[in-house]
């Protein structure tokens, strides 16, 4: 297995146990200071860091996605408020 390989498997196992957090703490209604949630959203942060230090991802593109997700849940959630809306 090479460091890519490496990188991108160590990157889903993490997103599933970020997955795995999730799950157990809307079972549990434990949102805030949910330590497990905490670890895994550090540890996939971690790993997004690697992407961009491996130069698989730019974070530059990356933001620019952001924003676009940001504006489609304006539109399809109740998450972000849209200015326009209201």
């Amino acid at each position: 297995m090479n460091e890519l390989q490496e990188l991108l498997i160590i990157t889903m196992e993490e997103c599933g146990e970020l997955i795995q957090a999730c799950s157990k703490a809307i079972r549990s209604e434990s949102y805030y200071n949910n330590e497990k949630l905490i670890e895994e959203i550090g540890d996939v942060e971690c790993m997004i860091d690697l992407i961009y230090e491996y130069d698989l991802a730019s974070p530059t593109d990356v933001d620019k996605r952001i924003d676009e997700k940001r504006e489609k849940l304006k539109r399809w959630s109740n998450l972000i408020i849209d200015d326009t809306r209201i």
